[in-house]
């Protein structure tokens, strides 16, 4: 069968505008992940702003169902009442966040030197350990010789040189710390403002959101964007509740050991509770740590709290209270957190689970539609 040579032509076109697109696709993927990648800080800086603004829709949707009041006058009851706990916080425990974080350090550094000496009385070289002069005695007068009369130290000023170096190294610090400290605050109220301007109008940036896909997948978007939207509000909802119980649990139960600074740790508890599974260990790293500094027995009462508050979290609170929120594997949850951890840092790591909650939603919908196909 012979084929035109106008057909030939047609089928050259289709093949070079297909490779066209196609090679357009490829090179438009790359550049998102390369602006992806080197602007990761500002969008998950943006997409925190968006959750915190979920969060207060939410409360103020939850409000609605007790007042009926405007939406601007309900969301400014949620944001007083989220700020009077936030100063009552502050006040009742703010006095007490310098000595907690001391009675914690000098734990740690004194179980550090308890190990180095378990190891060195069992033969274990620990050389490698850069411990310091932690717990180091001090120096005793040789008894071996009479003591000599000692000579006199001349009192010599430090050159110039060292004045500077000293100078330049106290102005480095300084710096550091203070541009440390702008950039968390910073970052703080950038989260804030957002938040606050998504809650505040969200038909608004809905709206924007849709007009920005094509008009013949308007309608598949707006189904999606709804569905992320409600789910997200499921599972902050439920996320709100669960790191409250744990505050409260955690909190009565070290104040019933006899733990000092028990409110702050259990905050530090609620408030880790927020990234599942990682954020749960390390905030009970942090209560036994800090624990041991009042005996072993209140370590290891503490470390029976832990597990205590571990199984209430993973037994009890989410399989009743998210339930409806999400469905996700934990092996798979874990293994999502890591890989945006080691390549986010702590960004990754806190929002993987809306992240992984959002891609879940779009992969639900497809397969939805696939199967009704």
């Amino acid at each position: 069968m012979t084929v035109s040579a106008e057909d030939r032509l047609q089928a050259r076109n289709d093949l070079a505008w297909a490779i066209s697109v196609g090679g357009i696709g490829v090179v438009t993927f790359a550049a998102l992940l390369l602006f992806t990648w080197h602007f990761a800080a500002a969008l998950f800086l943006i997409f925190a702003g968006m959750l915190l603004g979920v969060a207060l829709n939410a409360l103020t949707h939850m409000l609605g169902h007790a007042v009926r009041l405007p939406h601007a006058l309900r969301l400014t009851l949620v944001c007083l009442v989220l700020a009077g706990m936030l100063s009552g916080v502050v006040f009742l425990g703010g006095a007490t966040i310098a000595k907690q974080a001391t009675v914690l350090s000098d734990t740690i550094k004194s179980q550090l030197v308890n190990v180095k000496a378990f190891l060195e009385r069992n033969g274990i070289d620990t050389s490698y350990l850069e411990l310091g002069n932690l717990g180091a005695p001090a120096a005793s007068p040789s008894l071996e010789a009479p003591a000599m009369p000692a000579a006199p130290v001349p009192h010599n000023l430090p050159s110039a040189g060292a004045i500077a170096s000293g100078g330049g190294a106290i102005v480095s610090q300084t710096l550091k710390v203070l541009l440390g400290t702008v950039s968390a605050v910073g970052n703080f109220f950038i989260v804030l403002f957002l938040g606050l301007a998504f809650a505040a109008q969200p038909a608004v940036y809905r709206t924007g959101l849709l007009f920005m896909a094509p008009a013949r997948h308007r309608v598949r978007a707006t189904v999606i964007v709804d569905r992320i939207g409600e789910t997200l509000e499921r599972w902050l909802i439920a996320q709100i509740v669960t790191m409250l119980a744990v505050f409260f649990v955690t909190w009565i139960g070290l104040t019933i050991i006899g733990i000092q600074s028990a409110f702050i740790l259990g905050i530090q508890a609620g408030l880790l509770a927020f990234i599942p599974t990682i954020g749960a260990l390390i905030g009970g790293l942090i209560v036994v740590l800090a624990s041991l500094a009042s005996g072993w027995i209140a370590g290891a009462s503490a470390f029976v709290l832990f597990m205590g508050v571990h199984a209430l979290e993973s037994y009890v609170l989410t399989p009743i209270i998210q339930r409806h929120a999400l469905d996700i594997p934990p092996a798979t949850l874990f293994a999502f957190q890591i890989l945006l951890g080691i390549v986010f840092g702590i960004w990754g790591l806190a929002l993987a689970l809306p992240l992984m909650a959002i891609a879940k939603v779009v992969i639900d919908h497809f397969k939805a539609e696939e199967n009704l196909a």
